[in-house]
């Protein structure tokens, strides 16, 4: 039998691990209270914002104009409902939906509003709590999902790599506007800071001419402002952000899987067409760079007229940065899969605009398909590799259009 002084101390002993509980208990519930207190749901007029969203820009009369709608939502009314509709019938989270408490959600337009004009603005995702009563995290997820979805839905049309109608029709208006016979296009790229990277990972993005993280869109433009390829990332990583990169624009002529693009300059034919490009990018095949220091009058005006044809590409970022202020501000996003969502979208939706204005040179059609090109084996393809990394080639090609610019600007001041 137990003595009564180890009684009283195993009695003492539960008794304050009874009273420990019940304090930690208790300091539980008061930041259970607490916690609940700062995340009370406020009582957003949801109804009322959809309402007046349609009165403002969607009713039969609007308040503001067709005019007033393109500045703000960046797109006609006709684009914007296109694609509203188009995610609705995507992804449920475009649709309206209730909760478990019965509680209306947001509407499709709504969100996509909020995601274009965070997009077009580059506001912070609060910043149409006031107007379309969303919270900072469904915005930020409407913006998301909103990019994520246009990728999905529109980058097999809109960011294509071109057959051989559109080649045809590339040729003839560069060399109708610039007189450069064979020229896909000209390629370049830009930077886009970035705010919020890892701090793990600034030193695999930053370089030493800007001193902060960026990230680089390297893209291929026509004489429309029309996105052909487009690489976003950083050159040379294995950060699975790559769609239609630099790499595949070469891959193609390596792998022998491209579309027919020969072509003719100064009597001499030539395999592939080439892009125009400034004094970074390598001296390749497929690739026609500026003189640098001219002697000539040839070389003069074959370079003044290389330098304003790859305007083309320069003017794409500005009108892309102005277009959609999301690219032109600093970047908040912390993954680089939805940084990369955000800027293919804003490249798409210029696609979209461009061709909904009828300002696009080379129209889809559904039924103007790639070629079914067999690749060609290992040593084919070494030989093709060879052979875009031609200097000679290079030099020859370039040679030839200083020959035929020259005439092409004679025969025009004839004119």
């Amino acid at each position: 039998m137990a003595s009564p002084t180890s009684s009283d101390e195993i009695n003492e002993f539960f008794l304050n691990v009874v009273m420990e509980t019940t304090q930690i208990i208790i300091e539980e519930e008061e930041t259970s209270s607490k916690r609940r207190k700062r995340q009370q749901c406020l009582n957003r007029d949801r109804e009322g914002a959809h309402d007046r969203l349609m009165a403002d820009y969607f009713a039969e009369n609007p308040v503001y104009t067709d005019e007033m709608f393109r500045r703000r939502f960046r797109m006609s009314r006709r684009l914007f409902l296109r694609i509203a509709n188009d995610l609705a019938n995507y992804d449920p989270f475009f649709t309206l939906r209730w909760d478990a408490t019965g509680k209306r959600g947001v509407t499709t337009l709504q969100k996509c509003t909020s995601a274009i004009r965070q997009l077009a603005y580059g506001t912070s995702s609060d910043m149409w709590d006031e107007y379309l009563k969303m919270s900072d995290r469904t915005s930020r997820e409407s913006l998301y999902q909103f990019c994520k979805g246009v990728v999905k839905l529109y980058s097999t049309k809109y960011l294509r790599r071109p057959t051989k109608n559109d080649i045809i029709k590339l040729y003839q208006a560069h060399e109708s506007k610039h007189g450069f016979p064979g020229m896909l296009g000209s390629i370049d790229c830009m930077h886009w800071p970035w705010r919020n990277c890892p701090n793990a990972w600034r030193g695999q993005f930053t370089r030493g001419d800007h001193g902060h993280p960026t990230l680089i869109l390297e893209a291929v433009a026509s004489n429309d402002l029309w996105v052909w390829h487009a690489f976003f990332g950083v050159p040379g990583s294995n950060n699975d952000i790559n769609v239609l990169g630099q790499s595949d624009i070469f891959n193609d002529i390596i792998n022998g899987t491209g579309p027919d693009s020969r072509f003719s300059v100064s009597g001499v034919e030539y395999k592939h067409g080439y892009y125009l490009a400034d004094g970074i990018y390598p001296t390749y095949a497929a690739i026609v760079k500026t003189i640098p220091y001219p002697e000539d009058e040839k070389r003069k005006k074959f370079a003044k007229c290389q330098e304003s044809a790859r305007k083309d590409v320069e003017r794409l970022f500005g009108v892309l940065q102005q277009k959609w202020h999301i690219v032109a501000n600093p970047a908040r996003a912390l993954e680089l899969k939805t940084l990369r969502y955000c800027m293919y979208a804003c490249i798409l939706l210029h696609n979209m605009i461009i061709e909904d204005e009828g300002n696009a040179i080379c129209e889809y059609d559904p039924n103007d398909i790639h070629e079914n090109v067999v690749p060609v084996d290992e040593g084919q393809q070494e030989s093709n590799m060879w052979a875009l990394y031609n200097e000679t080639t290079h030099n020859h090609l370039r040679s030839d259009l200083i020959e035929h610019v020259w005439q092409f600007g004679r025969v025009n001041n004839n004119e």
